[in-house]
Formats: C-alpha cells, structure tokens, sequence
C-alpha cells in the first residue's frame, strides 16, 4: 500500500477535541438557568426604569439643555433623580432608617408583606394550572365570589371567634373552587378553550358581584343605598401578626401553608405526578392509563380554592369594613405575572409574590417622596413579565449560555490517521 492509503479498520474515528469539564458544564446549565433569566430580569427592568425616572426627572431635563456646556451637571441630576428613586423604594418597601425605632422603621416590610399574601397564594393558583397546561386567568372572578363568600358568612353568622374565622376562609376557598370548577368541567367535558371561558366568567363575575351589593337583602348593608357590604364581625376578621401597629395578619401563615402545600402536592403526590405528566404531553398522558379530563377538573378546582384564599384575605383583613366590586385590586391578573415570573414552581412564586409586593409598597414612596408618576413601578413591572417571557432575549443581552448546548469552537479539527504499509 501507499502512503497516503489507509488500511481497512485501522482508521481512528474523528476526536472532537476535548469534552468540557464538570465544572463547566455546571456553570453554563446554571447561568443559562430559569432562576438566573428571573435575577436578570428583573435587573433590566430596574435599569430600564431608572432611565424612565431620569428621563421624566424635571431637574435633568434641566440640566440636560447645557449638556455640552457642562456635561457633570446632567450625570450628577441623573444620579440624584435615579438614587434617590430607588432609595425611597426601599425606604417604602424594605427599612425606613429615618424612623426613630426599629418597630417604626420595619414597618415598610410588612407593608410588602400585606401586599405580597394575596399576590402570593393567587399566582400559586395560575402557576397550578399552568402545569397541568391550562391558562388560568380568571383570578379576578375566582377572588370575586371568594370574598363575597367570606364576607357573607363573615357579616351573616354569630360563631366562635376561631371557628368563625375558619368557617369564613373555607367558605371563600368553595367559592374559588366553584367558580374556577365551572372552567374545568367546561373544559373536560366538551372541551372549551379555558381562556375564552375564564375571560367571560369574569365579567360575570364582577357583574354578578355588582348586583348583589346594589340589591336589599343580598349582599348590600342594611339602610345603606350604596353598592357595598356591611362590616364583618370582629370574630371573622384576619388578626394582626405582630400588633395592632401592623396591617400585617395571620393570613401570611395560611399563605406560607398553602406554599408548602402546593410544593408537596406537585413534587411529593401521586396528583401532582399526574398533574405534571398531563402538563407534559396529555396524549401520552393518556396512554399511560391517566384520565386527562379529571386532571383539567381537579386543577381548576385546586387552583380556584387556593385564589379563593385571596379573596377571603380581602374580604377578612383588608377590607373588614365591607367590600364592594373593586375587591379583587387587580390583584387576579398580578398572579399571572407573578406566576410567569415564578416559572410556576411554588416557592419561586412565593419569592415573585414579595418582589411585587415590594414594587407596590415602594411605588407608593417613590410617588410621594420624588414626584414620579406611580405608572413606572407599572412599566417596571410590565418589563419584568416581557424579559421573563423572552428568555432568548435576556440571553442575547447578556451573552448568555443556552442550557444543554455544547460551546463551539473556532479551531479545526484534527484527525490522526493511521495508514498500514
């Protein structure tokens, strides 16, 4: 044989160089990760924001028409306007240190901490639905007819102080369950797109909930002409946590149950494993013997019990002196973002519950404290669901690793050949 020939079976396979360490590996599947997409994401949020507050801010606007002139002064004005913001921020959301005393300069966390519970226990709701692979947005009719269940027994009834509370909070958890069940029967049964329906259940909803409180006799207070409830008793109402000082109350720790609880439902259960697989893939779901139709039941009528803990949460400890249409806050549509945000595992959603909540009791400072339009906390947040939603993105931005790709290299391939003579 020549040289240049090769002998049958004596050529060595291509080597690709060498494979990647543990350790690097570990590092691109972490940074690449959901968890660090979620940090990243609400980072460009926030740099976003600030260049909305410094852009809004009159004194750089000021200071920006001699930019050319004296450049510092716009850096500094931006600096200021931008510290300042986010300064107030935390002041409203985390630790006043211009409080005289550490119970008055706490109180801005439990602040965060009230906002944060009904945001918390709605978005485990939608997060329970999106792994079962449904889309879940009908939190605001589901708070709705929770808390006009609550209120009803909680203004209605005379019972112990404890066991009317509970009678309370289970009756909001029914009528959660109910109205989100209605979508699951819908759904399993013929088959109805549960976003259409969630949608319209809605209206329904807060259409419903308006008549009942402008009707005599129903859900309107008694020699009262105006849409609202009468008061709950004392003996059903949320009690605080740490003092009457706080608006903080027992329904974190029934927030922080309903976390576990779906932690373990999802992670530990026979359910929640059938949950997951009908999340999946349905149809092969289905051929491993799992009725798919009562899977879309239970989550809904899962998911509707534990919002319906938010809407007894308003109905019990934010609103004790009677609620009205606007019970719900918003707060059904923030869950989904806080779900997104959580990527639908339970104490990520737990920990996307205080960031917003941070953001709402903060932008009431940076309202009062700066002059700066609330709308921004909105657009921060609103920023925060669309970096979520596009990790791609994120990725692009921060030249990131994609989870499960190998890096390429630039260098050529080198192959030994072997040739027999």
């Amino acid at each position: 044989m020549s040289g240049t020939e090769t002998a049958p079976g004596l050529t060595k396979p291509e080597t690709p160089g060498e494979e990647p360490s543990r350790w690097s590996k570990a590092v691109r599947e972490m940074m690449g990760g959901s968890v660090v997409i979620s940090i990243l994401a609400v980072v460009l949020a926030l740099v976003v924001g600030a260049i909305l507050i410094a852009i809004t801010d009159p004194d750089v606007q000021r200071a920006a028409g001699y930019f050319f002139a004296r450049p510092g002064d716009t850096f500094v004005a931006i600096w200021n306007s931008v510290s300042s913001a986010y300064t107030s921020m935390f002041q409203g959301a985390i630790y006043n240190f211009r409080r005289p005393t550490f119970s008055a300069g706490i109180r801005p966390l439990t602040e965060t901490l009230t906002f944060a519970t009904p945001l918390i226990v709605g978005g485990l709701g939608v997060a329970l639905a999106f792994r079962v692979g449904m889309f879940n947005i009908g939190g605001q009719g589901q708070i709705l007819i929770a808390a006009a269940c609550s209120a009803w027994v909680g203004f209605s009834f005379n019972l112990p102080p404890v066991i009317h509370l509970v009678v309370a909070v289970l009756a909001g958890i029914a009528g959660g369950a109910v109205w989100a069940g209605i979508v699951g029967v819908l759904k399993a049964r013929t088959g109805a797109h549960e976003v259409i329906v969630t949608i319209m259940l809605n209206y329904i909803a807060f259409y419903l909930i308006s008549y009942l409180l402008r009707t005599k006799g129903l859900l309107q207070a008694p020699g009262s002409n105006n849409p609202k409830a009468p008061p709950i008793k004392d003996t059903a109402i949320f009690p605080p946590l740490f003092g009457v000082q706080y608006n903080l109350t027992w329904a974190l720790i029934v927030v922080i149950g309903a976390t576990v609880f779906v932690w373990w439902l999802i992670n530990r259960s026979n359910l929640g494993f059938r949950f997951r697989a009908v999340g999946e893939n349905p149809n092969a779901a289905r051929v491993a013997g799992i009725n798919v139709k009562n899977m879309y039941l239970y989550a809904m009528l899962i998911a509707g019990g534990l919002i319906g803990i938010a809407g007894a949460n308003q109905a019990l400890g934010v609103f004790p002196s009677g609620i009205s249409s606007g019970v719900d806050a918003g707060i059904g549509f923030d869950a989904i973002t806080v779900a997104l945000l959580g990527r639908s595992r339970p104490w990520g959603v737990f920990v996307a519950g205080l960031l917003f909540g941070a953001l709402k009791a903060g932008g009431y400072t940076i309202q009062a404290a700066n002059d700066i339009p609330i709308d921004i906390v909105l657009v921060v947040q609103s920023l925060i669901v669309l970096f979520v939603a596009a990790p791609p993105l994120v990725r692009a931005i921060f030249r990131l690793p994609t989870p499960g790709q190998t890096p390429r290299r630039s260098g050529p391939i080198v192959t030994k050949e072997v040739a027999a003579k």
